[in-house]
């Protein structure tokens, strides 16, 4: 019996000395070494946040104006295009038959009003001269002012017919990004027909619904902040822009804000995420750096007063604009958390061997 219980505690010690290895506790010294943030409320501002998309301040589509074969596509998807450079060719055999018989009705006008004035010069001189009369002098003098205006209507159409000849050849109207080709070589294209969307990158903005209770907020401010959720981004806008009207169904108003130019990898059609400083408030804030993700759990790593480092649970509001993130449930005012959460789990790992 007494072997029996012998054997039973040492079965209890062992238990027990097994759950202190495996407990992580940190050396004092390696606690030490670790960079804290002291968790403490501080007054930030208080935001309304409003989902929206990217926009590009110049996006077009050109389209043909005139009739023919497509004989040169220059770009496609994703190239960069510069103000004036062709973009596509459509065969200009039809406009220049058209041009040159403009051409050939200026030519033969020119001639008649050369004939009209001819004409109404000796008449002029026979009439002074008391062998014609003044009839024949109103109808010399009509004759000519009419070859005169056969010959600014055959400049006028040779001026259209040029124009249109210069619509075989389709050209940027301003340096950009081509978003979508839609035509293809030996198409037919005909007035109207879409061929190139474009868009500048270097204008671009962001347009959010919001409801119409907090336009008077919106309304008293200058700037706002975006975020990009997938370029891990976050910009002041330049300028905020309410539009005068809304929508009949969800009686929301369209927020624009503009964007400053050089942001990489931003196009239109992206997510946004607006944020709105509508007042002040106290959060309770870390640095984003201390977070530290487990698979789907959130956390930081805590250092107590004894220099142990536990990995607690949190979760979190948002993000600030001073990359920090606000903290709803899991720390306290005065909690210390490590700020490199690998050199903390490191100091961890050797504190548990």
């Amino acid at each position: 019996m007494m072997n029996r219980d012998i054997s039973l505690l040492r079965t209890v010690f062992a238990g027990v000395a097994l759950a202190c290895v495996f407990t992580p506790v940190a050396a004092a010294g390696d606690a030490q070494a670790l960079r804290t943030y002291t968790v403490q409320y501080r007054e930030v501002d208080q935001t309304y946040a409003a989902e929206g998309v990217v926009e590009a301040v110049k996006q077009s589509t050109v389209a043909a104006q005139i009739a023919g074969r497509v004989v040169a596509v220059n770009f496609d998807v994703g190239d960069r295009v510069k103000k004036g450079q062709v973009i596509v060719r459509i065969d200009p055999a039809e406009v220049n038959q058209a041009y040159a018989a403009s051409q050939a009705q200026v030519a033969q006008a020119e001639a008649m009003l050369r004939n009209a004035k001819a004409q109404h010069d000796r008449t002029q001189r026979l009439v002074e001269q008391k062998f014609m009369s003044a009839a024949a002098m109103d109808k010399a003098q009509a004759d000519y002012q009419a070859a005169k205006a056969q010959l600014e209507v055959a400049r006028a159409g040779s001026g259209q017919a040029a124009s249109t000849r210069s619509y075989a050849t389709v050209v940027a109207p301003y340096s950009g990004v081509v978003s979508a080709r839609l035509v293809e070589l030996g198409e037919m294209a005909v007035p109207g027909k879409p061929l190139m969307t474009g868009f500048d990158p270097g204008e671009l903005r962001v347009s959010a619904s919001m409801p119409q209770r907090e336009l008077d907020m919106v309304r008293k401010l200058s700037s706002a902040r975006v975020d990009f959720p997938a370029l891990n981004k976050s910009v002041q806008a330049s300028k905020v822009s309410i539009l005068p009207a809304a929508d009949a169904q969800t009686h929301t108003t369209q927020v624009r804000l503009d964007l400053p130019a050089g942001i990489e990898g931003l196009y239109p059609g992206m997510f946004a995420r607006t944020y709105f400083a509508v007042g002040r408030m106290k959060k309770l804030l870390i640095p984003s750096a201390a977070v530290a993700k487990r698979s789907e759990v959130t956390g930081a790593y805590v250092v107590g007063a004894s220099g142990d480092i536990r990995y607690r649970q949190l979760r979190l509001g948002e993000a600030t604009a001073g990359d920090e993130v606000e903290v709803l449930a899991g720390l306290a005012p005065g909690d210390k958390v490590a700020l490199d959460p690998v050199a903390a789990l490191a100091a961890l790992k050797r504190g548990g061997k």
